[in-house]
């Protein structure tokens, strides 16, 4: 018989079986617990409620665009009410006095080209302040405020570092007196414009316009009858007649009456009647020079001739 051997299994102790504890179950770590109150959990907390709150408010664009609408008017409140712009005023004469204080005040002003205008209106119109930081002047509102004076045709005015200003103007050129057809009397330029209304009985040996749109048209017939100096001895005035053709009015009261066309060549067919036919020694109060074939004259006596051209003498 083939013997088995058999391994004997040890016995547990019963008395150590019995007074052996019950395994404890194994608990999950638990997370590191934080202190209340700690510097990292106030801050993050607070961000994190900000950052929220203005999630919120873009999932909520109604709310958003009132409280922007709010805001603008509370930014409008303050400059309508002039808070925004007494502080920036303020601020800036602060500024200014002390660059003022510093050598860079205004101090002396030169004005050159002003023969008509007083330098107490260009001062005036300037609008400058002695001691004014000369970094502060606006010089481009003071040259719109000169070119508006009457007289002035152009005008610059340019800072000299630390403390001057040159103004250089340069004034209108007076042409004619025009009398409007409102009655109103303005001294002229040689281009049309009105220069000035104001003291106008200086300007009376001025050449005298009548009528509506003449100072525009004017310079080329006051050159012409310039020309004849018959003719520009003895005119008192032009007048523009339907804003088409000239009369001349002469210093005893005749009338000559020039073409539409080909007034200048008329002009001087008046030089040879005046010097060579003697036409103003007889009783005259009108010549008609419209026809280029004869000459019309009114008498006195409300008589009508003609002469043909040619034969006037």
């Amino acid at each position: 018989m083939r013997s088995v051997k058999v391994e004997r299994q040890p016995r547990e102790n019963a008395r150590a079986r019995a007074t052996r504890k019950p395994a404890r179950p194994v608990r999950d770590a638990a997370a590191p617990s934080r202190k209340r109150g700690s510097r990292d959990n106030g801050q993050g907390g607070v961000l994190k409620g900000v950052l929220a709150a203005t999630l919120g408010l873009f999932r909520r664009p109604v709310l958003l665009m009132a409280m922007g609408l709010v805001l603008f008017a509370a930014i409008a409140a303050l400059f309508v009410s002039g808070a925004v712009g007494r502080a920036i005023h303020g601020t800036g004469d602060a500024v200014g006095s002390v660059v003022a204080d510093a050598g860079f005040g205004i101090s002396e002003i030169h004005l050159a080209g002003n023969s008509r205008v007083p330098p107490e209106t260009i001062l005036a119109a300037l609008g400058m302040r002695p001691g004014e930081s000369i970094f502060g002047a606006k010089l481009r509102d003071a040259r719109a405020r000169i070119l508006a004076l009457d007289w002035v045709a152009s005008a610059d005015v340019v800072r000299r570092y630390p403390d001057s200003l040159f103004v250089t103007i340069v004034e209108k050129r007076p042409f004619a007196l025009w009398r409007s057809p409102e009655g109103r009397v303005a001294v002229v330029e040689r281009a049309g414009g009105v220069i000035t209304t104001q003291g106008v009985e200086k300007f009376a040996r001025l050449p005298k316009l009548l009528g509506a749109g003449a100072p525009e048209a004017a310079a080329a017939v006051i050159d012409a009858v310039t020309a004849h100096r018959a003719v520009a001895a003895r005119v008192a005035a032009y007048e523009y007649v339907s804003q088409r053709r000239w009369n001349l009015i002469l210093n005893d009261g005749v009338v000559v009456k020039l073409p539409e066309a080909g007034w200048a060549k008329e002009v001087g067919a008046l030089e040879h009647l005046i010097v060579d036919a003697g036409v103003l020694e007889r009783d005259v109060t009108e010549i008609d020079l419209r026809s280029p074939t004869q000459y019309f004259f009114v008498l006195r006596g409300g008589e009508k001739k003609d002469v043909q051209r040619g034969k006037e003498t």
